[in-house]
């Protein structure tokens, strides 16, 4: 499988995690270290203390050797994501942001007006921009031009483990996106959603739920690094075109090459 390039990074894993709602510390810090991910993101605004409080969450975080990637999740203006964004930067010395501004309480799904508005100005400030976004190609296509280099669009609600709901709309961005890192993010619900993504073409899946409530977290997460590096490979190698008939897989010559 080969690396991802992303942003001023490469990374040897495409799987990456959340770290919100896990039953307790032990298994968040065991399920990071079975899912060899090499980028965990965190929301400020629904965590407790800071890098610099007796609270060892992110020491916890830190101490697994991935990458922070603080996120703006809760936030629902633009002016408040921007000063959460710079907020993250002191605190945790990194230019990476996954910038989320929610426009629905009910679907969680982004404001995209708000979501433009805000990378705009984390662009020129010189933050590395994930925005969470809908699968809109237009939308898609005026966050790159406001100075984005990633993308991460949804594949279902938050946390609504429906999977991808809109393969088509995704199966677009990638064809008409083909050198921009596109991230699946939310929604994912088991590791055949993540199989499914990357056999789309995308670089990477984001989820947190799906492993977080599993029954079995730890063994969740090595489930979806699998599937992540399956749905890669099968997407490097080429999967072969469906066929509205049968073929016989052994030549009518009865040879099983065809010379």
């Amino acid at each position: 499988m080969t690396a991802l390039r992303i942003g001023d990074a490469t990374l040897d894993s495409r799987f990456f995690i959340g770290s919100s709602r896990y039953p307790s510390p032990q298994v968040l810090q065991d399920s990071i270290a079975a899912s060899g991910a090499q980028v965990v993101t965190v929301g400020l605004k629904r965590q407790l203390g800071t890098p610099d409080t007796p609270n060892d969450f992110f020491r916890l975080i830190r101490a697994s050797g991935a990458r922070l990637l603080p996120n703006t999740a809760g936030c629902h203006t633009a002016r408040e994501a921007i000063t959460l964004a710079r907020m993250a930067r002191e605190l945790f010395d990194t230019h990476w942001i996954k910038l989320e501004v929610i426009g629905d309480a009910h679907t969680l799904q982004p404001d995209m007006f708000e979501t433009l508005e805000a990378a705009g100005v984390l662009a020129k400030e010189g933050f590395e921009v994930f925005p969470y976004c809908t699968d809109d190609l237009v939308a898609c296509q005026r966050l790159l031009d406001a100075g984005c280099r990633i993308l991460m669009p949804w594949g279902a609600p938050i946390g609504s483990g429906q999977g991808l709901l809109n393969p088509s709309a995704l199966k677009t961005l990638r064809a008409r996106l083909p050198d921009v890192p596109l991230v699946v993010d939310a929604g994912i619900g088991s590791p055949k959603d993540a199989v499914q993504a990357m056999e789309l073409g995308f670089d990477a899946v984001l989820l947190n739920t799906a492993v977080a409530q599993a029954h079995d977290p730890v063994t969740m997460a090595r489930a979806f690094k699998l599937a992540v590096e399956a749905g890669r490979l099968a997407y490097e190698a080429g999967v072969m075109a469906k066929q509205e008939m049968a073929v016989p897989s052994t030549p009518v010559t009865g040879r099983p090459f065809v010379l």
